[in-house]
């Protein structure tokens, strides 16, 4: 049975997209640490960094990088946190968090009930960042 990130990438799930190609989709976060909290997802479903090949792990810091870029035009934090948890969804994936405190990404501190507004307009800052 195919995982939650899975079912997103498939369009099974909603998600606000931010970025989209054939190796790998990016989606804001449905509890995020702060607005713009964006994930970084490998289409093919893979458990554990350590074991992507080469050219999808290659390909995912370089849109993680681009991303960070856009994050950081959209919404001027002192930081873009960068993470690899993988132990709440066993599907490969980057967060990419504004940041101005270490203490920013504590997962204690996720918004678990975000308004769908924030989030729309969140993902559009990043979209318009990229553009």
């Amino acid at each position: 049975m195919p995982g939650v990130f899975s079912r997103i990438i498939a369009g099974e799930l909603p998600a606000r997209f931010v970025w989209q190609d054939p190796v790998c989709v990016a989606f804001l976060s449905t509890s995020p640490l702060k607005p713009g909290h964006t994930l970084v997802v490998p289409r093919k479903e893979v458990d554990d960094w350590l074991d992507l090949d080469d050219a999808t792990r290659s390909h995912l810091f370089t849109v993680a990088r681009t991303l960070g870029l856009a994050i950081r035009r959209a919404f001027k934090p002192l930081k873009v946190g960068v993470m690899i948890a993988g132990l709440e969804v066993r599907h490969v994936h980057i967060h990419l968090v504004p940041i101005d405190a270490v203490g920013d990404l504590d997962f204690a501190k996720q918004d678990r009930n975000p308004s769908p507004a924030a989030l729309d307009a969140a993902a559009e800052s990043i979209r318009r960042a990229l553009a």
